[in-house]
This record gives structure tokens, C-alpha cells and sequence, in this order.
């Protein structure tokens, strides 16, 4: 019987988690764990990567980490717009199309039979990998090797076209789109194009799609996706989930965050408007701020002649067209076009209901 094994060698003096999968005790006698830290960790790494200066043992291995870089895709899935700079990334995402690897209990499909067998351990509840720090559990060693460096501060991942760094590969990878322009999908409704696979998704649910499955329990406002949900009912609750390391502040959104540790603590890069000087404390920000300057409404309305300077303005706009009801009564179920049809439908159902004392207690607020 074959059994895989993960060996986790920590070296802390070291900054350095290692993670290696062997098949059996035989292979790893035949390896040697010491031989292994000998040929990876201490060799000299002598191919160099221009873009981001990391180093690599093989050219190989140095020619498949620069396609990274690279802002075309060559390789485009023909059932989805996800793009890859690699066939065999393609060839294992067909996976999740075919359904060759399907989780036989919630019916997930995914691209290889290692992450099939990593996906059915959230429904063992098995973790087995622990952070020695805060005792957090993960299922996967990777996971495990990110976590570590919320505790450490380590971000091994820098951009060499600003001073920005991250904890994960990926994250710079996205990251280099804003510097270098490259939008890979592109929505075929409208024609707009995105860094990623994932905002394109967002994109099309949030502005295509009229299904709102996810409504708030405080207003009965309906979302399209659950992390509109999410973020919308920290507006109800005063949740405050981003923290100052600087000081004792918190903040309901993770931009206020940024602001307030570029004004009050100097941390952080400005984007400045070249025409008028104003900051942004995101890119995203100074890109829709320049389109006014030039006068660009790159967001137009389907149904009329009107245009807007950002999608979530269009997006404001759309219910004048529709008669798609997205705010619900939370004691009727009754649907609203209008957000403040509800609240005054709302009062009034309440009082019938024999609510009334919630108005009594609001006014002595």
C-alpha cells in the first residue's frame, strides 16, 4: 500500500517553511530530508528573475516562473474566459468542466485528485496542519506556510515598479496588471475587460444577472453575491474589522484603513492625479477620477441613452428600467423597488404586527 506523506520542516532562524509530499518511507530514506535541505536551501541559487528577484536552482524552473510575467495568456479555456500562460494549467482546469474529479458528497468539481482529496477534508472537518503561534488548524500545508507570515510580517513577494509587497505569489502576480494595463477577461455582454477571472465573475453577476439570493436580515435589501451581503450589513451592525497596528483605530472598511495610515501614520503610497494633484489612496480611485478630467462615461445604460463615470453609478441607475424588486419587507416578505418604499411599508407593517414599541424605543434613542 502506498501512503503519502508530508514532512513540514520549520526553520525559524531561517524564515523558511518547507513543504515536500513523498510517496512512502522508502522514498524519503532514498531522499534524505538532510540531503533535501542541502540541494534546496543552502545551494546557490544562480538563475535570477528580472521582474521580481527571486532565484531558482534550474533555468527550467526560472522559464516556468517568468510566464507569470508575462501579460498574454496564450492558452484560453474554450467553456469559460479563463485564460493560462501555461497548457497544462489549462489542461487540468478542463478537469473542473468534464467533472473527472467530482466530490461525490457536495458534487464540487475539481483539477487534479490531490486537490479533490484536500477538498474532501473540509467535509471530514480533518486538519491536520497547526499554527504553533495562535493554534489555528488548516487542511492544507500551504495554507499553513501563508498564515505563518501574518504572524512573522514576512512579504517575500516585492514589485519592482513600486514598493509594494506581498505574502503570496499570486497576490503580486494580479498586483502587476495595475502597472502594466493588462485586463486578460473580458466580459462578452459589454465588452469590458478585467485583471482577473474573479472580478469578471463579480462583474457579470452584479450587472447581468437579475437573481438576488442573499437578502439582509436588518432592511431586506437583496445582493447578488454574498460578499455584497457581507460588507453591507457592517453598515447595521458597527462592525469594525480593520484595526490600526499604529494606534488603538478601527475602521468598517479596509480603504479607511489605507487613508488613515497614509494621513496619520505615513505608510503607504499616494496615487496623485498629474492634472490636479489630488491623492487617492487606490489606484482604482485616481482612474475613475481622471476619467472626469477627460470627460469619459465609459459605463453606458443598455436601455437609454445615458452614461456614467463608474459601474456602480450605472449600476444605480438600472432599477429606472426594471422591475426587478430588491428590497424586502423583513416581517412580510413583501418585495419593494425602493429602498425607502420598504422603510415606510416596514414601519407600518410592523405596528400591524404589534411592533409598534421597536418605534417607541427608536425615538428614545
Amino acid at each position: 500500500m502506498v501512503v503519502t506523506l508530508t514532512y513540514i520542516n520549520v526553520m525559524t532562524s531561517q524564515g523558511c517553511i518547507c513543504v515536500r509530499s513523498v510517496r512512502d518511507k522508502r522514498s524519503l530514506q532514498k531522499t534524505r530530508l538532510t540531503d533535501h535541505r542541502t540541494a534546496q536551501h543552502t545551494a546557490e541559487k544562480q538563475f535570477f528573475c528580472t521582474v521580481c528577484e527571486r532565484r531558482f536552482m534550474t533555468k527550467q524552473r526560472l522559464d516556468d516562473h517568468q510566464k507569470r510575467h508575462v501579460s498574454e495568456m496564450m492558452y484560453s479555456c474554450t467553456q469559460c474566459e479563463k485564460r493560462f500562460s501555461r497548457q497544462k494549467s489549462l489542461q487540468q482546469h478542463r478537469n473542473i468542466h468534464s467533472g473527472k474529479y467530482k466530490c461525490t458528497e457536495c458534487g464540487r468539481c475539481c483539477q487534479s485528485s490531490q486537490h479533490l482529496a484536500t477538498h474532501r477534508q473540509s467535509h471530514s472537518g480533518e486538519k491536520p496542519f497547526e499554527c504553533t503561534v495562535c493554534s489555528q488548524r488548516f487542511t492544507k500545508a500551504g495554507d499553513l506556510v501563508t498564515h505563518s507570515r501574518i504572524h512573522s510580517g514576512e512579504k517575500p513577494y516585492k514589485c519592482h515598479m513600486c514598493d509594494k509587497a506581498f505574502s503570496v505569489s499570486g497576490h503580486l502576480n494580479t498586483h502587476m496588471r495595475v502597472h502594466t494595463g493588462d485586463k486578460p477577461y473580458k466580459c462578452s455582454p459589454c465588452n469590458k475587460c478585467f485583471s482577473t477571472s474573479s472580478n469578471l465573475q463579480q462583474h457579470k453577476r452584479r450587472v447581468h444577472s437579475n437573481r438576488r439570493p442573499y437578502h439582509c436580515p436588518y432592511c431586506g435589501k437583496l445582493f447578488t453575491i454574498k460578499t455584497e451581503l457581507k460588507y453591507h450589513v457592517r453598515i447595521h451592525t458597527d462592525t469594525k474589522p480593520y484595526s490600526c497596528r499604529h494606534c488603538s483605530d478601527c475602521f468598517t472598511w479596509f480603504e479607511q484603513l489605507k487613508r488613515h495610515l497614509l494621513k496619520s501614520h505615513n505608510e503607504g503610497t499616494w496615487f496623485t492625479c498629474d492634472i490636479c494633484q489630488k491623492k487617492f489612496s487606490c489606484h482604482g480611485s485616481l482612474k475613475e477620477h481622471l476619467l472626469r478630467h477627460e470627460g469619459v462615461k465609459p459605463y453606458a445604460c443598455s436601455e437609454c441613452s445615458k452614461c456614467f463615470y463608474t459601474a456602480s453609478a450605472l449600476k444605480v441607475h438600472y432599477p429606472v428600467h426594471s422591475d426587478v424588486k430588491q428590497f424586502c419587507c423583513g416581517s412580510c416578505g413583501k418585495f419593494f423597488k425602493h429602498k425607502e418604499w420598504v422603510k415606510i411599508h416596514f414601519k407600518k407593517c410592523s405596528i400591524k404586527l404589534g411592533y409598534k414599541h421597536l418605534f417607541t424605543l427608536e425615538g428614545q434613542h
